[in-house]
């Protein structure tokens, strides 16, 4: 079996902040109640974090069966921009199926034995929030329901990563859940899975050859495709206005439309991903961090991770408000 530092950086640890900032501004909203307990807080941490590294190795191996890897690589010898390195670790021979599914099955052990403390702890509540969590993790790429190959896996990540996480880490940190929380994880929700949706939109011709009927595939028309982009980057600003009209969460989470500029531009940049296709995009100060630029710049897939990483540091820069906005208000 090969060591955990090969294991995590092929599980793609580079998306973990889609799963730690949500449940961390969980965390910041159950420390408020008096049933709060930080040792249980930390057991939800570390199960979403074993739970998230396993699912991503099994959409690899999912993937990998349907040899998504080969026909990405075909497409860009023909000319298509494709993302390579997807699998590449197994396409090298520096391991095995096998043995990337055994450590995806760990990994997912490893998130149930924290599962199973909580339950202890608080009952059946986490059974039902972590049960239904486990089950569209695994079957978004998992046949028979495979749901990211019909269309419906940027759904199934908003209700992952949004109400499901945070609501499960309230749960587990204090034994129940409530209303204005679930509110508040709508938008987060949205962001994350504008994460994937960016990935999509740019994945479009691949994700055609391969099979993989994303939302941005079924659409099958550009200006649908970036009518949903407008709705994934500005939607969550949307509904922090009206929550705040409606009085659902307090006035300073209007704060969070800081953040408006950065999704007019990562639109901007995908609108010219399609009519620009080789214009390239240099990474400015206020898009940080970008981490191992100049290694994606080598690897060549720099104008897919100037996007993607856009994409994923507006949901951090979003759950930091949050979590500001929620120690302001407490104290």
């Amino acid at each position: 079996m090969k060591g955990v530092r090969f294991w995590i950086g092929n599980a793609r640890y580079i998306a973990l902040p889609q799963s730690i900032l949500p449940a961390l501004v969980a965390i910041c909203y159950a420390a408020t109640f008096d049933e709060f307990r930080l040792l249980y807080a930390i057991f939800a941490l570390f199960g979403i974090l074993a739970a998230h590294l396993a699912f991503n190795l099994f959409d690899d191996y999912f993937d990998y069966k349907k040899d998504s890897p080969y026909i990405r690589k075909q497409l860009d010898a023909e000319g298509f921009r494709a993302r390579l390195g997807k699998c590449d670790y197994i396409t090298s021979g520096e391991t095995t199926l096998r043995k990337l599914l055994q450590t995806a099955v760990i990994l997912l052990v490893i998130a149930l034995a924290f599962g199973t403390i909580i339950f202890l702890k608080w009952g059946m509540g986490i059974l039902y929030i972590a049960g239904l969590g486990g089950l569209l993790g695994y079957f978004y790429s998992a046949p028979p329901l495979s749901l990211s190959y019909r269309g419906l896996g940027i759904f199934v990540i908003v209700l992952m990563f949004g109400p499901l996480l945070m609501c499960g880490v309230l749960y587990a940190s204090c034994g129940f859940v409530d209303s204005t929380l679930i509110y508040l994880s709508i938008p987060v929700g949205i962001l994350v899975a504008n994460i994937a949706y960016v990935h999509d939109v740019m994945d479009v011709e691949p994700d055609k050859k391969v099979g993989k009927k994303t939302l941005a595939v079924l659409l099958n028309n550009y200006t649908a495709i970036y009518v949903f982009a407008a709705i994934f980057n500005f939607l969550p600003w949307i509904l922090i206005v009206a929550g705040v009209a409606l009085e659902i969460i307090p006035m300073a989470y209007l704060f969070a439309l800081l953040l408006l500029p950065h999704s007019i531009y990562l639109f901007y940049m995908l609108l010219q991903f399609k009519k620009h296709p080789e214009r390239t995009f240099r990474p400015q100060w206020w898009m940080q961090p970008m981490e191992r630029w100049e290694a994606i710049k080598t690897a060549g897939i720099d104008w897919f991770m100037i996007r993607w990483l856009l994409a994923r540091n507006i949901l951090i820069y979003c759950c930091v408000i949050y979590i500001v906005v929620m120690l302001a208000v407490t104290c």
